[in-house]
């Protein structure tokens, strides 16, 4: 690594330059970013920075705060929740190659393209958000996995990757709270 200072090269890891002494950024395992020394966390993807990374922990990262759920519409690991998370690490080894049934639960907000036909993309995002989010918090706590966030619904999956017996039913209690 080369010091941006003096141009020094040091080691790989190393947090202070060997011949100035200035503090050497640090680059993200998980993504490559680079940040700024002394950064516990990537600033670009939420990775800690004070271990090293694995894909397990790659994959557990929470949602940023305020980052919109539109920006994470193509990373659903984003904004499972870290209990989830976890269980689907540990059902996913299990669970390679097996074929089950599963319950898809889609929803979406009725007359959403009326109410915010006319509004600037910004202030609809500042809407429909908290509602996304309340959508999720219900799957969630079903033990469900959100599986894409689409506009102005979400589809979300019961039974995989986390396996229950009762998934149909987690699905309807989902809706209900929806």
């Amino acid at each position: 690594m080369r010091c941006p200072r003096c141009g020094c090269e040091n080691r790989t890891g190393a947090k202070f330059c060997n011949e100035c002494a200035a503090p050497l950024p640090l680059h993200c395992n998980a993504c490559g970013a680079e940040n700024r020394p002394g950064a516990k966390f990537c600033d670009a993807c939420g990775t800690s920075l004070t271990t090293p990374a694995t894909p397990s922990e790659a994959s557990s990262r929470q949602r940023p705060e305020g980052v919109t759920l539109a920006a994470l519409a193509q990373a659903p690991i984003a904004y499972t929740p870290a209990h989830l998370t976890e269980k689907i690490r540990h059902a996913t080894a299990a669970l390679a190659g097996e074929r089950k049934q599963v319950t898809v639960l889609f929803a979406d907000l009725k007359g959403s393209m009326e109410l915010l036909a006319d509004r600037d993309p910004e202030d609809a995002r500042q809407l429909l958000d908290p509602v996304l989010e309340r959508l999720m918090a219900a799957v969630h706590r079903y033990e469900g996995t959100v599986n894409q966030v689409m506009g102005d619904g979400i589809m979300a999956l019961f039974g995989a990757p986390i396996a229950h017996e009762d998934h149909a039913v987690r699905a309807c209690y989902a809706a209900l709270g929806m």
